[in-house]
């Protein structure tokens, strides 16, 4: 991987530290770097117990490169499609994939880059981080991320963001919704991974499972069995089994 570093932390679990790695321009994604993600989130990410996903340097990610954005200009409709739907490949990587996703912002978080977080299952950001839905200020639309973000902040919330373009600070990315836990400076990995340290590993792939489920199930009864047989195949796991037994001795 050229555009994307990769580590591995030992905390007792297998984590994937996933480093957006173009600092020279704030991280921001071009096809290639596109590319190197959606690879990594359809095919290792699945080996890891969790992941996450920061941006090298002074940014967490500054949206889509420039120099990309500039030789769009030249590209036929079939090619503008062509690759939109990569992008959009990109998004639905994370957000499919079956490990659970773990954010870390800092910086600027602009643009496409929002759709990197909505993906995000979980998301920690720095308190001076800054946000914006930039689009409609080349001219364009938040497009390729808005079905992500429609998932995750309510409509009265984005709508306004991504028509106003305003740039917004943390404490609206937390009363949206789309962070979740700030923090002061830097943060060590091994400090986030301790909030999910003590779950079962295969308890938190089956919750994220459901959830991206039950997101695409509109049909009720369907919904139920989701959830019925999510619940009756934990129950009998052996690490469901082994856990509850544990909790259940504690308690006696």
């Amino acid at each position: 991987m050229k555009y994307i570093k990769i580590e591995t932390l030992d905390q007792g679990l297998k984590i994937k530290v996933v480093s957006l790695n173009r600092p020279e321009v704030k991280n921001a994604f071009h096809p290639d770097m596109i590319s190197e993600i959606t690879q990594f989130f359809q095919h290792e990410g699945l080996r890891a117990d969790l992941i996450l996903l920061k941006g090298e340097g002074t940014a967490f990610c500054a949206g889509a490169d420039l120099n990309w954005m500039k030789s769009m200009v030249s590209f036929s409709r079939d090619e503008n499609l062509e690759d939109a739907k990569k992008l959009w490949s990109m998004f639905e990587s994370i957000q499919a994939c079956e490990t659970p996703v773990v954010g870390i912002a800092h910086g600027a978080v602009f643009g496409g880059a929002l759709g990197l977080l909505a993906c995000c299952d979980y998301v920690i950001a720095e308190e001076n981080t800054q946000f914006c839905f930039s689009e409609v200020k080349l001219g364009l639309a938040p497009a390729m991320i808005s079905d992500f973000i429609s998932a995750k902040i309510p409509d009265a919330h984005f709508r306004a963001l991504m028509i106003s373009a305003e740039v917004f600070n943390m404490a609206r990315s937390l009363q949206i919704g789309l962070v979740h836990r700030k923090f002061i400076g830097t943060i060590p990995d091994e400090q986030v991974v301790q909030i999910f340290g003590h779950n079962g590993t295969e308890a938190m792939k089956a919750t994220k499972k459901l959830l991206n489920q039950l997101l695409q199930q509109k049909d009720l009864s369907k919904r139920r069995d989701l959830c019925a047989d999510t619940i009756a195949d934990r129950r009998m796991s052996a690490e469901g089994q082994s856990r509850l037994k544990e909790f259940l001795d504690k308690v006696k």
